[in-house]
């Protein structure tokens, strides 16, 4: 028989409304937290993530209203396996798309405060809707003790062996291996995200240079291979040009689509170019139950 407690429990759940969207194939769950209050994040993106019993994502994507003067709004993104990212190149474009086609704001250029800073984006249109974004995602480093240790990489990662590879941050840590093979991803790349090289595990980018451009396969921390990936897409571009294999300018080519990416000699900051797309929309259960009052959910307007 069912307890009282356990009835009063299923009746306080809330239900989230959510929106997919994906940039390039890779996948997200979006949700205002202006209108819900997400007191797991990293369990609902553990349940909702799941491509068998939920959803079906890379990971799950809170949208919020930032305080600080120098951001009009937030960005919290959380992987499939319930860690925190620290930026994703893809989900800022699609929260751009969302942003200005959702009526929340009328700016064609947004300043968006992730783990990894502020993110400015630009809104690029046509007949109202947005055909693209484009992400100032900021300069790269070469060298971060705190996400790389180059003594202890693998003979597999070394110059020569295997394959030409090089660390790139982009706000979060990438091992870019050029390789004549990029389905070394599925054999390598959870092995490489959990080496002892990564304090903080890393995401695996394995490049084949081609004439139209540089075919990626991506290896995320914390989602396996997925479609593309925003940083791993410029770490990849960045290295290309920092080991004279190409220019300033790249086509990057992923399983989701392409992305054009643009390390600028002017400001030293990489610029993503690339799509946004809605999926679908529903409502889903939050994980957990909903604290016992709540206000009233009033329409999002500017």
């Amino acid at each position: 028989m069912e307890s009282i407690s356990n009835r009063n429990q299923v009746k306080m759940t809330q239900k989230i409304h959510f929106t997919k969207m994906h940039g390039a194939g890779n996948d997200y769950i979006y949700v205002d937290t202006t209108l819900y209050n997400i007191k797991d994040p990293a369990a609902a993106a553990i349940a909702w993530s799941d491509r068998h019993k939920g959803i079906g994502s890379d990971g799950l994507v809170l949208i919020g209203r930032s305080t600080m003067p120098e951001a009009d709004f937030t960005m919290r993104i959380f992987n499939a396996d319930g860690s925190e990212a620290m930026m994703c190149g893809n989900a800022s474009r699609c929260i751009g798309k969302y942003l200005f086609e959702r009526g929340l704001t009328d700016k064609t250029q947004i300043r968006l405060l992730t783990l990894s800073g502020v993110k400015v984006l630009e809104i690029h249109t046509k007949d109202g809707k947005v055909e693209s974004v484009t992400v100032d995602m900021g300069e790269p480093v070469f060298e971060d003790e705190r996400l790389f240790n180059p003594g202890k990489s693998p003979l597999a990662l070394r110059r020569g062996e295997g394959g030409e590879a090089l660390f790139v941050s982009m706000g979060n840590p990438h091992y870019v291996i050029f390789t004549d093979d990029t389905n070394e991803v599925e054999l390598k790349g959870k092995a490489l995200e959990n080496h002892a090289a990564f304090p903080e595990r890393c995401n695996i980018e394995f490049a084949e240079m081609r004439p139209d451009g540089i075919r990626v396969r991506v290896w995320e921390r914390g989602s396996g291979i997925t479609q593309a990936c925003g940083t791993g897409a410029c770490a990849t571009a960045v290295a290309a040009c920092q080991t004279g294999k190409a220019g300033r300018k790249s086509r990057i080519i992923m399983d989701g689509g392409t992305l054009e990416i643009e390390w600028s000699e002017a400001d030293n900051h990489v610029y993503m170019t690339g799509p946004a797309e809605f999926v679908f929309e529903g409502e889903i259960e939050d994980p957990l139950p909903a604290p016992p009052c709540r206000g009233s959910v009033v329409s999002h307007k500017d």
